[in-house]
């Protein structure tokens, strides 16, 4: 009986996920959720000293010795670099049963504070810098009829606010690319998940805050407050253990659900929230 929970407890037993963006914030804590259930996992991200610190958090969460961590460092906007390194871990692992996209940044600002090199690097970090490794592993996909692509999008995936004129439409961007894929795979077997959080406590977040324009954050103070990496990754990895595409809750759940009904009702919480915050600075 024991034996038998305990293989219940440990869903991806035997599996193995690559996660890339995954030394930091929601990335790490998703490669620890999948350990702790029973999967092997690859980390990819640029820096190797960040790397190898999360790979030693992730690596005394295994629950086998069967199961393996390993990292690959490089910056997934490189597809000649990129291609390689997977090329490699599949040769010495196998085809990853899941393929776990989050590589993204968010430099938050008012729209004439921007310049075009602001909308094209935030275009290829946060949609090419998660498109190129499904572009890499996707003719191993195809072949085998199945496998399971997932991506993090954001709350600002599902509707645009004042400070977020370079990264809404790159999450715009995924969504659309994933719910494509969602179309075109199905035939394949190949299962496609996208993850809508809000606002997360992560090193990422913290960058985000020293330009964020006052009123973005008059109005993230009066929805329902930072939730950790770990409470994100948990929810992810269960919406993905259950072959969901859409993985929403909380507020961000209302929000989708409000921009299903009527985009109106979301223009006019977002518009309300905009003139409070505009009218205690003092602006017009």
């Amino acid at each position: 009986m024991a034996k038998k929970k305990l293989i219940k407890q440990q869903p991806f037993s035997g599996k193995t996920v690559l996660v890339c963006g995954g030394s930091k914030g929601i990335g790490k804590a998703t490669a620890k959720e999948f350990v702790r259930l029973g999967g092997s996992v690859g980390i990819v991200a640029r820096d190797p000293a960040v790397l190898n610190q999360a790979a030693q958090e992730i690596e005394a969460l295994k629950v086998s010795e069967s199961q393996f961590v390993e990292t690959i460092s490089c910056d997934t906007t490189d597809a000649g670099a990129l291609k390689p390194l997977f090329e490699a871990f599949v040769d010495k692992h196998g085809v990853p049963d899941v393929l776990i996209s989050l590589v993204g940044y968010a430099y938050p600002e008012y729209i004439q504070n921007y310049t075009l090199d602001d909308y094209k690097k935030s275009m290829d970090v946060n949609f090419f810098g998660k498109l190129i490794p499904v572009f890499i592993l996707l003719p191993y996909y195809l072949e085998a009829k199945q496998g399971h692509i997932a991506f993090a999008s954001s709350a600002l995936g599902l509707g645009g606010m004042i400070g977020y004129a370079t990264y809404t439409p790159t999450n715009f961007a995924v969504v659309g690319f994933a719910e494509t894929l969602r179309h075109e795979l199905k035939p394949y077997n190949i299962d496609i998940s996208v993850v809508f959080p809000g606002d997360t406590d992560t090193p990422g977040f913290e960058i985000e805050n020293q330009t964020k324009p006052p009123e973005t954050h008059m109005i993230a103070s009066s929805s329902a407050g930072l939730v950790s990496p770990a409470k994100v990754a948990e929810i992810f990895v269960e919406g993905i253990l259950k072959r969901k595409f859409f993985i929403i809750w909380g507020e961000v759940k209302l929000l989708w659900v409000v921009k299903r009904l009527s985009n109106w009702l979301l223009f006019l919480y977002l518009d309300t929230f905009l003139k409070s915050a505009r009218k205690k600075l003092g602006k017009n």
